[in-house]
């Protein structure tokens, strides 16, 4: 493939993606997060995204915004029996029973996790030896499904009371909150971002 004049080199996932996957790339993918609510989406969203694809999740991101106030996740933990239903008759989410009660559920762990560490972002980043790791991948073939990390922090989060947060869902998380920098070395953003 011969790039164009100016044509950025991306990672190989976004190269011939669609214009929403590339803007989320170039965009948000690897850039730290220490902000809660920008967090609990990624949670919800990575958990969603179980066993799928994140293109498909990536496109029904604003269902889910509208679907979950806001990603706001005082109101989600108030979520009850009859947001849940509607949820599960919402075609612009993913309807299964299992991921949507585990938003709610985890909604209210990451309020206890505020409660005692001040933020979630306390929390999480607190797994990490002072900021975001920079890793120097030559391929999208390199890049791990999990971690070290990405296993204790799982652990610790199901200890914790949440669910659909395996190590591979919560590795995925790391990488879109910019715990981590897994943009291959000839990506225009692994130097913006290292």
């Amino acid at each position: 493939m011969k790039l164009q004049p100016n044509e950025k080199i991306r990672c190989e996932w976004a190269a011939t993606a669609d214009a929403l996957m590339q803007s989320y790339h170039d965009r948000e993918w690897g850039v730290p997060v220490r902000e809660d609510r920008k967090q609990f989406e990624f949670l919800v969203l990575e958990s969603a995204q179980a066993g799928l694809s994140w293109r498909t999740v990536l496109h029904k991101r604003e269902n889910y915004r509208k679907a979950f106030a806001g990603f706001d996740p005082a109101r989600v933990a108030k979520f009850g029996k009859a947001e849940i239903k509607k949820l599960l008759q919402n075609p612009g989410v993913i309807r299964n029973r299992l991921k949507i009660e585990a938003a709610v559920n985890n909604a209210r762990r990451f309020l206890e996790i505020q409660k005692e560490f001040g933020s979630f972002s306390n929390y999480i980043w607190g797994f990490m030896d002072g900021g975001p790791q920079v890793n120097r991948w030559k391929s999208l073939q390199e890049l791990p499904a999990k971690t070290a990390v990405s296993d204790r922090l799982s652990e610790d989060l199901k200890k914790r009371g949440f669910k659909f947060v395996g190590s591979t869902v919560i590795y995925a998380h790391m990488q879109a909150v910019g715990m981590v920098n897994d943009h291959v070395v000839t990506c225009f953003r692994h130097p913006e971002l290292s």
